[in-house]
């Protein structure tokens, strides 16, 4: 089965429609969330990362059998697809501090920006796999909130200066590799096909361009999220 890239207009009536849902969606699992006993919050966390590990193992299975699945484009490199293998397993391993603030800030933000400017890769015209690059985008935004607002998990000074720091980590490791394997993981070989006015300039221009955007964004996240400055 041919697979193709997908990507959902700005503002159109689909994108309009998409986001309404994911909202209530999130919006409605925190409500309930609240009124969950202590002893359950974790249990009921728990159930967006087996939602998520269940389309993970379904998603790599269906393209393994369709015969699509490729290490240059299917590795879960992507920002939100390392965002989406530690909210899986985030919850069945000792209190992680670091991996809870890259959760935090690469989970929102990369997901926020997924839901602005979709772009779905290796889109097989399954309504499987449109609805789960929206199920796992809203996981990797939700998880990390309930963490934050209700199993006492929080951000640590100066958390939002070192995600900068993993960040280009994971750049000087993916961008090589991308050059070896010829994918674009991270987009840092050439940007997305959405039209995303993040996007100003050609390689390596924009790569630049967005570690002042990702600061920013991890600064104004921090701030409203601890109400503190730094």
């Amino acid at each position: 089965m041919d697979t193709q890239e997908y990507v959902i207009e700005f503002l159109s009536d689909e994108w309009i429609r998409n986001i309404i849902v994911t909202t209530v969606c999130i919006f409605i699992y925190l409500l309930l969330g609240k009124f969950v006993t202590i002893k359950n919050k974790l249990n009921y966390a728990k159930i967006i990362s087996f939602v998520l590990i269940f389309i993970t193992l379904t998603n790599h299975g269906r393209l393994i059998l369709n015969g699509n699945w490729n290490i240059s484009e299917n590795l879960p490199l992507q920002l939100c697809s390392i965002s989406n293998l530690i909210a899986c397993t985030i919850l069945f391993i000792p209190k992680n501090k670091t991996l809870f603030e890259f959760l935090f800030y690469a989970g929102i933000i990369g997901a926020i920006q997924a839901f602005l400017t979709p772009q779905i890769n290796y889109y097989d015209d399954s309504l499987y796999r449109y609805i789960e690059y929206h199920v796992t985008h809203a996981g990797i935004i939700l998880l990390p909130i309930y963490m934050f607002l209700e199993l006492n998990y929080k951000l640590r000074k100066y958390s939002w200066l070192k995600m900068l720091i993993y960040l280009n980590i994971l750049v000087a490791i993916i961008m090589p590799l991308n050059f070896q394997i010829d994918s674009n993981y991270m987009y840092i070989a050439y940007p997305p096909e959405v039209n995303n006015p993040l996007i100003i300039g050609e390689w390596p221009y924009y790569i630049l361009f967005w570690e002042i955007i990702v600061l920013m964004f991890t600064y104004f996240l921090y701030v409203i999220s601890t109400r503190k400055k730094v």
